[in-house]
């Protein structure tokens, strides 16, 4: 949680990604974070020379990879953290950005998200000392046993088992949760997937480790995504920036109690974390679940879904599939849960996501996402989770206090002086824009290379 002296607002100005793409090695680390980079801080309208501190976060790559992407930004000699805490490192990214502003450090953060993966499902590095998680494995294995099935894929699907011998849910309930999804992405011009599925494709993709079909899990991806976080001064100084400026109204991230360990499959999942940090971020807010009516949640699979829902207070404990069952979940419903399409369609590069859930809700409260808007949205809520563990609860107001309203894309094209909207296309940027951006005082074309010819080809 924030410490309580830390009481300077702090806003979230600028947001930008890449688009979400199967890894397949043809796009590296730097281009991914440059791209992103640049297109946060043309959206925040500010040089590299306004950024204080920098924070890196990624979970594949050599330590100071951080460095290798900033330094094509500029070599102003800020200081430069490399963040990896799991699939919640984007998040915890954010959170260090925004303690580091509340508490008067700084006045201007830029976070950038990336990752370079590997196809497959995730695989362990180290194989000569003792995994991070193998306690809660250890764990699984006694009261679930073990499968042939991806590690993940068990863990989280032993939570849908429990689900269902618990509270009732069914397989058409989980499958129902990936449907939606799908469904969502189709309007997310970055998600790497944007087809749209029946129920009963959904159920019949093959089983991965029941109740999780194959269209119910998220798969790896190369990606990226970027924030620049300001301080109620350097919001001040640039008063025509207001209306674009989202607070970060509540926050808190957590990690696990001793009740991972109770031999309940939902509980070694991280549920009580997630709780946790959703109660605290939301107090601090003061906000209720019932007034979150646009959420970005950790759908790593459809079962996490279903328990984090209960787990962040948008539905009573196992009442989550009653959600479901009657659209609660979806546009008319209670409230839209992945309007982006989540991690299921949009894809999981575990050091970016927490970044691109955060883009998402700034564009929905700014009114930039316009074909996928939640009317009337006063705050926004964000779940990111970390097994091993960490969890990230952020929730966004905007600055006015106001809710929320639909802007048209040729406003916002002329607001952000691309030419279009970024919430709805996915496009690029200029040579001059990227000079607009780049340091003045302190800028090298040698730790760029060629990287931003390669990054300006892809558009």
């Amino acid at each position: 949680m924030v410490n309580k002296k830390g009481n300077t607002p702090v806003y979230v100005l600028g947001v930008g990604m890449t688009k979400f793409i199967k890894p397949r090695g043809k796009v590296d680390y730097t281009e991914l974070g440059f791209e992103s980079g640049v297109k946060a801080m043309l959206d925040a309208h500010i040089n590299y020379d306004d950024v204080d501190q920098g924070v890196a976060c990624f979970c594949y790559g050599d330590s100071t990879s951080g460095q290798r992407v900033f330094y094509q930004f500029g070599m102003t000699g800020i200081p430069i953290y490399n963040v990896n805490n799991n699939c919640s490192t984007g998040s915890t990214g954010l959170y260090m950005g925004r303690n580091m502003i509340a508490h008067g450090a700084v006045d201007c953060v830029l976070v950038v998200g990336f990752e370079k993966m590997f196809p497959g499902s995730l695989q362990t590095f180290f194989r000569d000392r003792a995994n991070p998680t193998g306690t809660t494995s250890l764990m699984m294995k006694e009261i679930r046993g073990i499968t042939k099935a991806p590690g993940a894929a068990q863990m989280f699907g032993n939570a849908g088992r429990e689900h269902m011998e618990k509270y009732g849910s069914k397989l058409e309930d989980f499958a129902e949760i990936g449907r939606i999804n799908h469904l969502h992405s189709k309007n997310n011009p970055y998600s790497q997937f944007q087809d749209q599925y029946t129920l009963e494709q959904i159920m019949k993709s093959p089983m991965i480790h029941e109740p999780l079909t194959k269209l119910q899990c998220c798969p790896t991806s190369d990606g990226s995504a970027a924030a620049v976080l300001v301080s109620q001064a350097f919001l001040d100084a640039r008063p025509e920036l207001k209306d674009q400026a989202i607070l970060i109204a509540g926050q808190c991230l957590a990690t696990d109690s001793p009740d991972l360990f109770n031999r309940s499959a939902i509980e070694l999942i991280g549920y009580s974390m997630s709780e946790n940090a959703a109660k605290a971020a939301l107090v601090e807010a003061n906000v209720a679940p019932d007034e979150i009516k646009v959420c970005e949640l950790h759908d790593c699979f459809s079962a996490n879904e279903m328990v984090t829902i209960e787990a962040l207070g948008l539905a009573p404990k196992g009442k989550a599939h009653e959600l479901v069952r009657k659209g609660g979940i979806t546009y008319g419903g209670k409230v839209v849960i992945n309007p982006s399409g989540g991690l299921i369609s949009k894809g999981h590069p575990l050091g970016a996501t927490g970044l691109a859930q955060c883009a998402e809700l700034v564009w929905h409260m700014r009114g930039w996402a316009n074909n996928r808007q939640v009317e009337g949205t006063t705050a926004a809520l964000q779940h990111n989770l970390g097994l091993g563990g960490a969890a990230v609860c952020t929730v966004y107001k905007r600055a006015d206090g106001k809710a929320a309203q639909t802007v048209s894309s040729d406003v916002v094209a002329k607001k952000t002086g691309l030419g279009y909207n970024p919430a709805v296309e996915a496009k690029g940027f200029t040579k001059a824009q990227v000079d607009s951006v780049r340091s003045k005082k302190a800028r090298s074309d040698w730790a760029l290379q060629d990287i931003e010819q390669k990054v300006e080809a892809r558009f």
